[in-house]
C-alpha cells in the first residue's frame, strides 16, 4: 500500500516505514503528525484518486529530527555594470517517519520510535552502602585583596597659548 501526500507545497509518494524529508513542520521531535492531504491511495489494484484529495484518507508520521539542507550559493550580476551579488541559503527540513496509511481515516495507535533498553539488573540493585561515600574538600576562600591607594591623577600638558599677533585682516 501507498498513498501520494501534498505537505509544503510539494507532493511525496509514501509507504509504512518510509523515511522522508519535507520542508520544516511546526512540530516536536518525536511528535505524531497526521497528514490530511492525501492525493492518491493504493492497495494492490484497488486505487483511489481524490479530487483534490481522497475523501477522509490521512497518514501517520513521526517526526524524527529537523535538520537543514545543503547550502546553495544564489549569483546575481549584471553585465557591464560592475554589479555582483552572492548569497547563501539553506533550508530548513523536518525529517519523518511514516508509520501507518489509512485510507478509512482511522489510524492504528503509533508505537513509540526508540525504546531505551532497561538498565542492567545487577548494576540497578546494587545497595547504596557498597559505594564509598566520596569526601568533598573544603571550599578554598579567595584571598582578602590588598586595598592599593589610588594614584594621584596624571598631571595634564599646559595649554599652548594662543598667538597674539594681529591678523593681516586688519
Amino acid at each position: 500500500m501507498y498513498a501520494v501526500v501534498k505537505t509544503g507545497g510539494k507532493q511525496y509518494k509514501v509507504a509504512k516505514d518510509d523515511k522522508i524529508v519535507v520542508d520544516r513542520l511546526e512540530a516536536e521531535a518525536g511528535s505524531n503528525l497526521v497528514l490530511d492531504q492525501v492525493l492518491m491511495v493504493a492497495n494492490g489494484d484497488q486505487v483511489d484518486v481524490g479530487a483534490p484529495t481522497v475523501k477522509d484518507a490521512v497518514v501517520g508520521a513521526t517526526v524524527l529530527r529537523h535538520t537543514r539542507g545543503d547550502k546553495i550559493m544564489v549569483f546575481r550580476r549584471k553585465r557591464r555594470k560592475n554589479f555582483r551579488r552572492i548569497r547563501g541559503h539553506r533550508q530548513d527540513l523536518t525529517l519523518l517517519q511514516i508509520t501507518d496509511i489509512a485510507p478509512d481515516g482511522k489510524l492504528k495507535a503509533a508505537k513509540p520510535a526508540a525504546e531505551k533498553p532497561a538498565a542492567k539488573p545487577a548494576e540497578a540493585k546494587k545497595p547504596a552502602a557498597e559505594k564509598p561515600a566520596a569526601k568533598k574538600a573544603p571550599a578554598k576562600k579567595a584571598p582578602a585583596k590588598a586595598t592599593e591607594a589610588k594614584k594621584p591623577a596624571a598631571k595634564k600638558a599646559p595649554a599652548k597659548k594662543a598667538s597674539t599677533s594681529k591678523s593681516k585682516d586688519a
